[in-house]
């Protein structure tokens, strides 16, 4: 995108909103860079340039623009809808990784040398591993600085700094201020419980909320999850600890009020966040490609900006997945719920009703069979897959590549079509997942004139790739589709 200047110029200069995190504009004259919806008069075409990342207009000497603060722009929406390895290095540095592990870790993970990894980052983003996770610490240290009265060096280190002054090292670059001077800057707020943060998660217009956050509700586990004053509530399980968040839908922002035990977590909890919502999807460019077929045209006229619920946790949703096999909504969530009282992790929620962390794998594993209350094919489903989760042969997370998971779950017993799909749009986060031989699919598909059969419809769904999951979610949405059908 930031290759193509005539586009990127037009962008700019009608301060078009749907190009925040796709791209940046570094102005030469002032040495600040902005998101291209900035509301400062557009510099002139010769004086612009274009860089693919924040980190790269830092590593440039460029300074973040005070009025459009191009670190509060969403996600590039490339790293959501792409398994190759640039996009997953991208989505495990948004995790954390490289702060808790280094660059060795993040190559690790991966499946490739440092260099590797460093050589294919600079090339598409401008920026090495290292630049992007100082690019996230020092969004993590504006957000501490401007929502809590934290003393700095809590502050420095609750963001990944290792050292006070490389703390105000970097934060005086970004941002052309002292940490001091930027705190001066910030609202004042309503006073919060320590630990406890309020902050703005942005997206790209239009969002329906409806099947976001009702499919989130619908489908809550007791204890975990909870519907509370128009807010969605869970758990969290994060590397340093836990934490509690409660997201509520705004019209051009999700308020997001967290809990954490341990401050470090902050930007990992932020990102889990955003995936499970799916913030960083470019609505514009999936509903247009899916107005192409008259059948899906007026679903998507009619409540355009949907977004393919996600989960927090990869492991967790694939135990979901094979306890909502065959069974209703409600009967899922039961199962769910006995073993979070029984083997989940407890909490302390004095704002409401959440009661405990979802099981680990590890303590799933240590469950008796015999005290599983479903027929025994799917009492060996899941403890194959809670054994191989816990062991580590089998990793379901942001850096999975989406067809060797695919491939590992297929040959798990008990594991078909429906049950990889539904753990490859929700968990994987694969924007191409398709359901059709899901029964709310195909009754929606034959209300509207589709072809019923799977194969039809498959065939038929070629023209909706690669946004085959944003289609299975207005399907759903036919108001004919019971939520006894929703995927837990």
């Amino acid at each position: 995108m930031h290759l193509d200047r005539e586009h990127c110029v037009r962008a700019v200069q009608s301060k078009d909103a749907r190009f925040d995190g796709w791209f940046f504009t570094a102005v030469l004259t002032t040495r600040i860079y902005c998101r291209p919806s900035c509301p400062a008069v557009p510099p002139k075409p010769q004086n612009m340039t274009f860089y693919p990342s924040a980190a790269a207009c830092q590593q440039a000497g460029f300074r973040a623009c005070k009025r459009c603060r191009p670190d509060t722009s969403p996600g590039s929406p490339e790293w959501n809808q792409r398994a190759d390895l640039v996009a997953r290095a991208m989505r495990l540095i948004a995790d954390g990784v490289v702060d808790r592990e280094g660059v060795p870790g993040l190559a690790a993970r991966l499946g490739y040398s440092p260099r590797q990894v460093e050589r294919q980052l600079l090339a598409e983003l401008g920026a090495g591993p290292l630049a992007l996770a100082r690019a996230q610490r020092a969004q993590t240290a504006r957000l501490l600085i401007e929502t809590t009265a934290l003393p700095m060096a809590e502050i420095a280190f609750a963001a990944g700094f290792s050292s006070i002054r490389a703390f105000n090292d970097t934060v005086r670059e970004v941002f052309a201020l002292s940490p001091t001077e930027l705190r001066d800057r910030r609202p004042r707020s309503a006073h919060l419980a320590p630990g406890t943060l309020t902050l703005r998660l942005p997206f790209r217009a239009p969002l329906n909320p409806d099947n976001l956050f009702g499919h989130l509700a619908a489908t809550a586990v007791p204890g975990v999850e909870e519907w509370r004053d128009g807010a969605y509530r869970r758990t969290l399980r994060l590397p340093y600890g836990h934490g509690i968040v409660a997201l509520t839908p705004r019209p051009d922002h999700i308020a997001c009020r967290l809990t954490l035990s341990d401050l470090r977590d902050l930007p990992v909890a932020i990102s889990r966040c955003r995936r499970m919502l799916d913030l960083d999807a470019d609505p514009v460019a999936i509903d247009d490609q899916l107005r192409t077929d008259p059948f899906l045209a007026p679903l998507v006229d009619k409540a355009p900006g949907r977004r393919v619920p996600r989960t927090v946790d990869e492991a967790e949703f694939a135990v979901r997945a094979v306890l909502g096999q065959q069974v209703s909504t409600a009967a899922a969530r039961t199962h769910a719920a006995r073993l979070v009282t029984a083997h989940g992790t407890p909490v302390d929620d004095p704002e409401g009703g959440l009661t405990h962390l979802f099981p680990s794998p590890e303590a799933l594993a240590e469950v008796p069979p015999e005290s599983l209350a479903m027929p025994r094919t799917r009492r060996t489903t899941f403890t194959t897959l809670v054994g191989q989760l816990a062991d580590g042969t089998l990793h379901l997370g942001v850096e999975s590549d989406w067809a060797e998971a695919r491939a590992k779950l297929l040959s798990l017993p008990g594991f078909g079509p429906w049950t990889v799909d539904v753990i490859a749009m929700r968990a994987l986060g694969d924007p191409d997942a398709f359901l059709p031989t899901d029964l709310g699919i195909r009754r929606a598909a034959q209300e509207l004139g589709l072809p019923g059969t799977p194969a039809a419809l498959t065939a038929r769904a070629a023209a909706w790739r690669p946004w085959r999951a944003y289609a299975v979610q207005y399907l759903w949405a036919t108001d004919s589709h019971p939520i006894n059908f929703l995927p837990v």
